[in-house]
């Protein structure tokens, strides 16, 4: 494979995905941007873009996807489904994915999946272990949720195909218009309960997050190669809510809880088989709140990435609307 001078986005116009097609157009790549609705206004004037709209999950995706493979050097997976829906994931996602495969088959290109940090088995660490990509990952069978789930399906299905491949599993990824997610913990009306801990929060800025990207596209993985694609500075959700509060103004109210006590709140309940939040059930709450460590050595070392800036500015800039 010769220089990658024109890459493909899926999922172009969505959160990860405008950022990936803004860091490639500012490095000179040609984008084809594929999506499935219409695109940011700001592409119109640029002839850098090419623009393809198609449902990947769709019977005749094929039929578009094939052509806008000519040229392309490398191919960024962003689209999937975020929610909870599992037939969702299976027609979005993995449906999705296996149309990319299909189109990419007898082309010279490299993939780059972006897959979740999601997909490890938290189950198998305890409080103070450290995740990194030789960690245990669940099972599709038996995952804590339908989004996991997919997400170790999609990744078994690039396996095999004869492509080099950039599996990347990033954090909660964070940015202008997203800057609260599901690490953060349960409100009780205006009040925030803080699950608290030391551990890192394993966050990703986007436009962090989409340099690793297309940085990927650009290098030659020799094989399969797979990094979690977290920032070099990672707050503690302490720090994380001090930060938000200091520059959004809210949450105003916080009851920090121990982790330890809810987690034996979790388990007490397990046996009752009552209905609970996704918080009340111990995978669930063990992956989103346990308190770990989450070095990104593994993605330094193979693609270099280094972020200087300190997180309070990072979020701030977001809050504000900048990039």
């Amino acid at each position: 494979m010769g220089e990658v001078t024109r890459i493909l986005v899926t999922g172009a116009s969505g959160f990860v995905g405008r950022a990936v097609v803004a860091e490639a157009r500012a490095r000179g790549l040609h984008v084809v941007a594929v999506m499935r609705s219409h695109w940011p206004s700001e592409w119109d004037n640029d002839p850098g873009i090419t623009k393809v709209t198609v449902d990947l999950a769709a019977a005749d995706a094929l039929d578009t996807l094939r052509p806008a493979m000519n040229g392309v050097g490398a191919v960024i997976h962003t689209a999937a489904h975020l929610g909870g829906d599992a037939a969702t994931h299976d027609r979005d996602t993995l449906a999705g994915t296996q149309a990319v495969l299909s189109a990419m088959l007898g082309q010279d290109v490299r993939l780059v999946l972006v897959s979740s940090i999601a997909v490890y088995d938290t189950m198998q660490l305890q409080p103070g272990d450290t995740l990194t990509e030789e960690s245990p990952l669940e099972h599709h069978a038996t995952a804590r949720d339908a989004y996991a789930g997919a997400k170790l399906r999609q990744e078994a299905l690039c396996r095999v195909a004869d492509h080099p491949m950039w599996i990347l599993r990033p954090g909660a990824i964070y940015g202008p218009g997203r800057t609260w997610h599901a690490l953060m913990g349960p409100w009780v009306g205006p009040l925030h309960i803080q699950i608290a801990s030391d551990g890192e929060l394993p966050m990703t800025h986007v436009r962090h997050c989409a340099w690793a990207l297309v940085q990927a596209a650009l290098t030659d993985p020799g094989g399969v190669q797979i990094a979690n694609v977290l920032d070099d500075d990672r707050p503690t959700r302490a720090r994380y809510l001090a930060a938000h509060s200091k520059a959004a103004g809210w949450p105003r109210w916080v009851l920090p809880v121990p982790f330890h006590l809810w987690h034996r709140l979790a388990r007490l309940l397990a046996p009752l088989n009552l209905k609970r939040p996704g918080l009340l059930s111990e995978p669930i709450l063990r992956a989103r709140m346990m308190p770990l460590s989450y070095p990104n050595s593994a993605l330094r070392a193979a693609l270099g990435v280094a972020d200087d800036a300190p997180f309070e500015t990072m979020l701030t800039q977001s809050l504000e609307g900048g990039t």
